[in-house]
């Protein structure tokens, strides 16, 4: 009998982007791989055949809430697990671990991994509309992970909140990876640029990745030391809290940000770089920050669940409270005013990335708790 394993994801560059050594690794090992995603592009699709792995196309809407879509995405879920038959079904991201979950114990399937890659905009309660939407997703969590062989954890803040909200309980297998892991060859060493003083936020434009506190720090660094530059990496997302466009593009035309759009390959950026932030408000591990250590810079991120892991305060960086402009701009300005900080703290963060964050190490941990050998 061919062993199978069925990955589902909600958005198909994710699975070149953060789980393509994961999925060679799989197929090394005698699987027959078959990843699930939505909208995959032809050079998706022809990369994942590149290493021997089969693409089905899913219908997922991964940011509604359309009761009727997301009946349509399980039953073409179903279709799939039920005619690919898998060992081994592997999901992340919040739709696809639900969804995904609860159609494999359905269908009889063995064994079943779930990655919680963050919490994402329905648990993040800030209004009464995420509040009852956060009730029924706990809800369809409860029910879908207590069906997993092992679930994933990205940080034990998440771990903390899951099991504080009941959604799982002691008798649920959990494992602690580090993210998704870095390719510590494809994002490589390089000295930082001192001069200017360049700050780099690489992010979705959605108002939980701090977005706007990094232009309101900007913008009074700016008055400061005119010859600092802000850039900013971003791309709208379909998220009921992006950030209207026009924002950003005021910030733009003042001068206060260089926005730059989506970038497929950020590696030229991060060079071009003096410091890395990320004002963000939540994560599980954020892989912008994990390729900026690997490529030596310094990190500037919050104090707050997946951020702060990353960053040893005063040694590869400092950490800031979530939602404060005032001492982000106070963080910014250290760098300005002690360029050696670049440097130094810019190689801790690649020993760390080294220690704590390579995909390889990442992968391993996640095949041997698969069982895969």
């Amino acid at each position: 009998m061919i062993k199978k394993i069925l990955v589902i994801a909600s958005y198909a560059d994710s699975l070149i982007n953060f789980r393509f050594q994961l999925l060679n690794k799989f197929v090394e090992r005698g699987y027959n791989v078959i990843a699930c995603a939505p909208n995959a592009s032809k050079e998706t699709i022809d990369k994942l055949s590149s290493i021997g792995v089969k693409h089905r196309e899913i219908i997922l809407d991964r940011q509604g809430i359309n009761p009727l879509k997301d009946l349509i995405a399980i039953l073409h879920i179903f279709k799939i697990i039920y005619s690919e038959k898998p060992e081994k079904v592997f999901c992340y991201t919040i739709k696809p671990v639900i969804y995904g979950s609860l159609v494999s114990s359905l269908l009889g399937v063995k064994y079943k991994y779930s990655i919680i890659t963050g919490i994402g905009y329905a648990l993040y309660n800030f209004s009464f509309k995420q509040k009852i939407i956060g009730i029924i997703v706990k809800l369809l969590y409860k029910f879908a992970l207590k069906r997993n062989s092992s679930v994933f954890f990205q940080n034990p803040d998440d771990i903390k909140l899951f099991k504080d909200n009941k959604i799982i309980d002691e008798s649920t297998k959990i494992k602690l990876i580090n993210g998704s892991g870095v390719d510590l060859d494809y994002f490589y060493k390089s000295k930082p640029n001192l001069k200017p003083c360049t700050f780099l936020l690489i992010a979705r434009l959605l108002k939980e990745k701090g977005v706007v506190e990094f232009i309101n720090a900007a913008k009074n660094i700016k008055k400061k030391y005119p010859q600092s530059i802000f850039q900013l990496i971003g791309w709208s997302d379909a998220s009921p809290s992006t950030i209207d466009l026009k924002i950003i593009k005021e910030a733009e035309s003042q001068g206060t940000i260089v926005f730059l759009g989506f970038k497929k390959d950020v590696r030229k950026y991060l060079k071009n770089a003096s410091v890395f932030v990320l004002p963000s408000y939540r994560e599980g591990t954020p892989r912008t920050v994990l390729e900026a250590m690997s490529m030596c810079r310094p990190i500037i991120t919050t104090d707050s669940p997946g951020c702060r892991e990353t960053v040893e305060n005063n040694i590869n960086g400092f950490l800031v409270p979530i939602r404060n402009s005032e001492l982000l701009e106070e963080s910014m300005e250290k760098f300005i005013i002690n360029p050696s900080l670049i440097k130094d703290m810019g190689i801790k963060s690649r020993e760390i990335a080294e220690k704590k964050y390579d995909v390889k190490k990442v992968n391993k941990s996640i095949i041997l708790e698969m069982g895969i050998k």
